[in-house]
Order: structure tokens, then C-alpha cells, then sequence
């Protein structure tokens, strides 16, 4: 038996998820600042929640490792909170794959739904404990403190959008659909019964019906056989035992010779 399309949908969604949100969580991207007051007009910042990096755009030169010159950006409220729920939906999204793998039905008849569905609500719960952050950064996107922003009159802030932030969303939204269809195994509607899931009544399943055998005919020759097989006919034995006189002499027999006399045993 196959296996049903919303486990396989959502044991295919939350790894790719996953892979997307460690990059996020990882990368110092989060947010880029541009035309900064007395820097090179190709020098760009580059904000994450671990790490600040430099980089020129120009020569493509990166500097990272510079979170103790921008204690002012870690002290942010959002920063140590975006820390623990992506480290914290790292850890869930592992932990509802690893329960919902055995429930998956790659190796036996029948899916286990209970500890797929358990699965599935994990992996739920670590999607949106990636996208509480993600939307959360990008409201106080602008409003952030950090001594890399420096307000210049004769200038605009350019501040942008990381990349960090769309692999976020996409993986966060990627984990919510597949856990939210993988839990919907469990309801009744779903579980059990769906791609050939509905057991077989007695009343439906196939009758074998006994086929005939085919008619053989006995040989014609089998008769003849028997008569064959025996050395003597029971003619042959009457003709022994009767007296010369009293044997009848054969149907259609006529005596051709006109000269021939009768004999004295005929008389």
C-alpha cells in the first residue's frame, strides 16, 4: 500500500523548513545599512542576531566578528528573544521529525497516525516559533538602536531587508503547511482512510469461485483395446465346442465349385 500524500507533503516540507531556518538563524544578514554618515559610500553593514559584519561592495572585502563594537544593537529587546525561538524551533522541528518518522508508512502496511500527527504538531509549532521573530524583527526594522546608524541630515537612512529575514518567512511558512496537513491525519475525516486506508468488509471482497474442470472424452480406441488385449473371442471358443454337425455355417458363405460332392458327415 502506498503511503498518503500528506505525510509524504509534509515529511518533504519540514527538512527543506529546517534547512532554510538554520540559514537564517545562522547568517549575519537580518538587516543591511547603507550610506553611512562618514564611511565610504560602498561600505555596507550587515546586522544579524549573532553577528555584525562590514562588508565593501566595491572590492567585496568582509569584516565579521564585530559585535563588541555595537553593544547598543544586542541590548535590544528583540534580539535575545529572536535568539532563544530560533534556537528553541531548530530544536522542535528535529524533534517532530524524529517522532513522526516512525509513524510514517515507508516500511509497514498501515501509517502509525498518532505519532504522526504528534509530529506534525510539533513541526507546526516550530514554524511559528520561527515566524514570531521573523515578523517581530521586521516591525522594528527602522527602529532598532545601533551606533552603525548614524542620523545625518544630508543624508536618508537606507536601511533593507536581510536576506535572513525571507529565508525565515519561507521556511517558517514551509513548516506550517507541513505540519498543520500532517496533523490532520488525526481527524477522522483523514485518518485511516484516505488512498485505499478503508479496511475491506467481508461483504466486498472477492469470492473464488471454483472453475470446472474440462470434460476429457475416453479414447475411441480404449474399447478395441480390451478386445484386443484378449488372445480368443468368444466366437472362436463356441466354434470348439460345438459338433461338426451342429456348427452353423457362416452368413453369406456360397459354395462356388459345381462339381464338388457332399460329404458323408452332411448326409
Amino acid at each position: 500500500m502506498r503511503t498518503p500524500g500528506i505525510l509524504i507533503f509534509g515529511m518533504v516540507l519540514a527538512p527543506c523548513g529546517w534547512i532554510l531556518d538554520l540559514t537564517s538563524t545562522v547568517a549575519p544578514n537580518w538587516r543591511t545599512i547603507n550610506n553611512l554618515a562618514n564611511q565610504p559610500p560602498d561600505l555596507v553593514v550587515e546586522q544579524g542576531i549573532w553577528d555584525i559584519c562590514t562588508v565593501s561592495t566595491t572590492s567585496r572585502s568582509q569584516q565579521c566578528n564585530l559585535q563588541g563594537n555595537d553593544q547598543i544593537y544586542f541590548s535590544n529587546q528583540i534580539i535575545p528573544i529572536a535568539k532563544g525561538m530560533m534556537v528553541a524551533s531548530l530544536i522542535v522541528t528535529l524533534l517532530g521529525l524524529a517522532l513522526a518518522t516512525p509513524g510514517v508508512r515507508c516500511w509497514k502496511d498501515r501509517p502509525r497516525w498518532i505519532l504522526a500527527s504528534l509530529g506534525g504538531l510539533l513541526i507546526f509549532c516550530s514554524g511559528v516559533l520561527t515566524i514570531i521573530p521573523i515578523a517581530w524583527y521586521t516591525y522594528l526594522l527602522n527602529s532598532l538602536n545601533s551606533t552603525s546608524v548614524k542620523r545625518d541630515p544630508n543624508r536618508a537612512d537606507d536601511i533593507r531587508v536581510g536576506y535572513c529575514i525571507i529565508l525565515g518567512y519561507i521556511g517558517g511558512i514551509m513548516e506550517v503547511l507541513g505540519g498543520f496537513v500532517m496533523f490532520l491525519g488525526v481527524c477522522s475525516c483523514c485518518g485511516g482512510r484516505n488512498r485505499g486506508e478503508k479496511p475491506v468488509s467481508d461483504t466486498q471482497r472477492p469470492v473464488n469461485r471454483l472453475t470446472p474442470l474440462p470434460r476429457v472424452n475416453p479414447p475411441r480406441s480404449s474399447s478395441r483395446s480390451t478386445e484386443s488385449s484378449v488372445p480368443y473371442s468368444q466366437k472362436s471358443l463356441d466354434d470348439d465346442l460345438d459338433f461338426p454337425r451342429a456348427k452353423s455355417r457362416d452368413r453369406g458363405s456360397v459354395n462356388t465349385s459345381y462339381t464338388g460332392r457332399p460329404y458323408d458327415a452332411d448326409l
